[in-house]
């Protein structure tokens, strides 16, 4: 017993596992430099399909967002993140989340990391949290970077509405900042349901498919009117409420119900994943 004792003297669990070491960690792996290259690079591309295609025209039934993308760098920004949190978003959400912990059991080195000794909700807390960091930075980071190649690009200027009026810049950041964290916030249901299938598999692209199929499936049954306000539970089903702050008089009842439903399901699925991690026969 003595033994025992003086073999665990200066071993703090907390320590383990540092936040810095495991995102180092995750940042150099080539999964998430793709991820950033190719949410970074959206933006480029936006531009470079209206130089090509020229001036977009608006349409008999009214502008659309696409429509005044080119008249200013904030419209431009707004209509990256239109054209992307329906699906491109979730794809680096769910990566993240997804592949935290699956890879480790894929490698065979998730037993190493807990024999450590890292405590099993350290580890799941520490991944969870780098994953969570690089998430939002993805997300956040496609709206900053629209709008730094849309002001080179069409200059910095009003919020054109599509509705009527227009909002000056400074107004309109804030509205766009708005926009950007509504839509990380409607991701985290996704990242929920990643990390939790990512503690019940030991194949990455099960996790990260698993996850993407959830959303797709909530897009698709959200397209159903006949389920009526069945649909307002599926985590999908308020992706777009942020298009309420581009107006005149910011609204905020949608996003407040998104928000619910979102953090609804990511508490759910995060405590599932830390009941069933913390009884998981590690054999890889």
């Amino acid at each position: 017993m003595t033994e025992t004792l003086e073999l665990a003297e200066g071993y703090r669990p907390g320590r383990t596992l540092p936040l810095r070491v495991e995102a180092v960690r995750q940042l150099l792996r080539r999964r998430t430099l793709v991820a950033f290259a190719v949410v970074l690079g959206l933006p480029v591309i936006v531009w470079a399909a209206f130089a090509i295609g020229g001036t977009p025209r608006g349409r008999n039934s009214g502008p659309t967002m696409m429509d005044v993308a080119t008249a200013s760098g904030v419209n431009f920004s707004l209509a990256v993140l239109f054209v992307s949190s329906g699906f491109l978003l979730t794809i680096p959400v769910a990566l993240f989340f997804g592949d935290t912990i699956a890879s480790e059991a894929n490698w065979s080195s998730l037993r190493y990391l807990l024999a450590a000794p890292v405590p099993r909700a350290r580890l799941l807390a520490s991944k969870a949290l780098v994953s969570l960091v690089f998430s939002a930075a993805a997300v956040l980071a496609l709206p900053a970077v629209a709008l730094g190649v849309g002001t080179l690009a069409y200059g910095w200027g009003d919020l054109e509405l599509t509705t009527a009026g227009a909002l000056p810049p400074g107004t309109a950041t804030g509205r766009l900042a708005i926009a950007a964290l509504y839509v990380f916030v409607g991701q985290l249901a996704v990242a929920g349901f990643a990390l939790w299938l990512s503690t019940l598999t030991d194949a990455p692209l099960g996790a990260v498919g698993g996850a993407v199929g959830v959303a797709i499936l909530s897009n698709i049954l959200d397209a159903i009117t006949a389920l009526g306000s069945l649909r307002d539970v599926l985590p999908t089903h308020w992706q777009y409420a942020w298009i309420d702050a581009l107006q005149p008089r910011l609204e905020w009842s949608g996003m407040l119900k998104g928000t619910s439903v979102s953090l609804s399901f990511a508490v759910v699925f995060v405590a599932l994943a830390f009941r069933g991690f913390r009884g998981k026969d590690i054999v890889s």
